[in-house]
């Protein structure tokens, strides 16, 4: 049982504390050593990524074939959810269906309630960190322990992840000794006292210090790679073993997975086991790739829960354009190719997507009610390296400027602005062609009136400081309508 502290878990810093991205790059960039450290680690990834898909001779055909099984996914997403609800529960697994966050926290406190536990063991997961799931065990009296090691390293810091795949990628081994150092004793076994900041030892303080809690945890809360429709079997891929604990020991597992991680076929599968540790870690394949597909006595768990999380998913399926988003399969390619996330890290998108994926979900998952979700689409050069890497073939920045179209809609819908009413009015105008003619007649009233002089600045209400450092040429005296009936109609040839 877990040790009797004021709080059970570390407690980090809340996503909502942070300012919206205009605000927070300001600070970011002010981060000299964490600059330093995301040049090296991206530029090491990016590299090892580039020669691994190299390797590969159908590369591209690959990465068309994954974006087609997605897209087939989100038109048949009904079908395939009732096939593999039917299949995981014929094969003994409890499925749970969650509209949000709140009712996906519910399910799984009720679950470590009813099995009597007051901590958890967990794998890896960005939909638990979507939903704030460990928050809200702690707030029900149930400590959840994160066992992957950037997870640990962020969970003991107090800190918020700042990357999809590598969620301490901010923090050098020095700065890692350090939380080793003073927290690890605080929340179980300490860190031996004369630990360096050689890695080895940091990885071997690690495993010690996570082992009492692998064997003494009867439950364990993961997410899930991909789930195969036609047979029910859940799919993790991870590098460091600690999934792999985490499914065989504990008595009962509890598996938070959002709607769109189906796959129809087990065959469809190898084409993303090709595809996503090449895209993610620059690996040929993934150290340990774990197949479940119900209990089996006497083998693993128990008793299996799988929540299909919806969380604004629907919503994101109803949008023709954003809808590519759902193909994602969390790699974080494009976050190590992006260079506005290579200069301002993970934190300042206030997110757990950060990123250019970040910059087109997070908003379409949340809405567009808050500011920070609002500045997201605009957190970006448009250079669209992003779609160059990603596997499954996102167009995030066709995204990107559908996203910014909405906001600006949004913005003018709550609060009308001059720039608005002008756009309104240039809409009717070139609506018809009888529109145009009339307002062409006080453009010709208007360049008579300025006959050979220019007009200065315009007023600030009207042009703000853009014309304020420009000179516009005035209006011609004769519309072209005009030019074209005295020479081309039935004047000069």
């Amino acid at each position: 049982m877990s040790p009797t502290r004021e709080r059970l878990t570390p407690e980090p810093p809340s996503w909502l504390g942070i300012p919206p991205f205009p605000e927070a790059v300001k600070e970011a960039l002010g981060k000299a050593e964490q600059r330093k450290n995301l040049r090296h680690a991206t530029g090491t990834i990016r590299a090892k990524r580039v020669a691994r898909a190299d390797e590969v001779d159908n590369w591209e055909e690959l990465r068309t074939a994954a974006a087609q099984i997605k897209d087939r996914v989100g038109r048949h997403l009904d079908d395939y959810l009732v096939q593999a609800e039917k299949a995981m529960t014929d094969a003994g697994v409890t499925v749970h269906w969650a509209r949000d966050g709140k009712e996906a926290n519910r399910i799984v406190a009720d679950i470590a309630k009813a099995k009597g536990v007051d901590e958890v063991v967990k794998i890896k997961s960005m939909a638990t960190q979507e939903i704030d799931l460990n928050e809200a065990l702690e707030a029900e009296g149930i400590a959840a322990w994160e066992t992957d090691l950037a997870e640990l390293i962020v969970q003991l810091g107090h800190d918020l992840p700042s990357h999809i795949l590598v969620p301490a990628i901010h923090r050098n081994r020095s700065e890692v000794r350090e939380i080793f150092r003073t927290e690890m004793g605080t929340y179980g076994t300490p860190a031996p006292a004369g630990v360096s900041d050689n890695p080895e030892e940091l990885t071997a303080a690690a495993r010690t210090h996570l082992r009492d809690k692998f064997l003494r945890s009867k439950m364990a809360v993961s997410g899930g790679n991909f789930i195969i429709a036609d047979t029910g079997t859940l799919v993790i891929v991870e590098s460091e073993g600690n999934g792999r604990m985490c499914l065989t020991l504990p008595e009962t597992l509890v598996s938070v997975v959002g709607i769109e991680k189906l796959l129809p076929t087990i065959e469809d599968l190898e084409v993303f086991l090709k595809l996503l540790p090449r895209s993610s870690t620059g690996e040929r394949m993934n150290p340990y790739t774990s197949f479940w597909t119900g209990v089996t006595p006497g083998d693993g768990p128990q008793d299996l829960h799988v929540i299909l999380l919806d969380n604004g998913r629907t919503n994101v399926l109803s949008d023709p354009v954003g809808r590519a988003a759902l193909r994602c399969i969390r790699c974080s390619a494009c976050l190590n190719i992006c260079p506005v996330y290579e200069r301002v890290g993970g934190h300042a998108y206030g997110s757990m997507y950060p990123g250019p994926i970040g910059a087109i979900l997070g908003p379409q998952l949340r809405g567009l009610e808050e500011e920070r979700d609002r500045a997201l689409p605009y957190a970006s050069t448009l250079c669209g390296a992003c779609n160059d890497v990603c596997p499954v073939r996102i167009p995030f920045t066709d995204i990107l400027v559908h996203l910014r179209h909405k906001v600006a809609e949004y913005k003018s819908s709550k609060h009308p602005t001059v720039e608005g009413g002008i756009m309104k009015g240039a809409g009717w105008v070139m609506s018809d062609g009888k529109h145009l003619a009339s307002v062409q007649v006080a453009s010709r009233a208007a360049g008579k009136l300025y006959r050979g002089k220019w007009i200065g600045p315009m007023p600030v209400p009207l042009a703000g400081r853009w014309l304020q450092a420009r000179d516009v040429e005035a209006p011609p005296t004769e519309t072209f309508r005009e030019w074209w009936k005295k020479n081309r109609e039935g004047g000069q040839k």
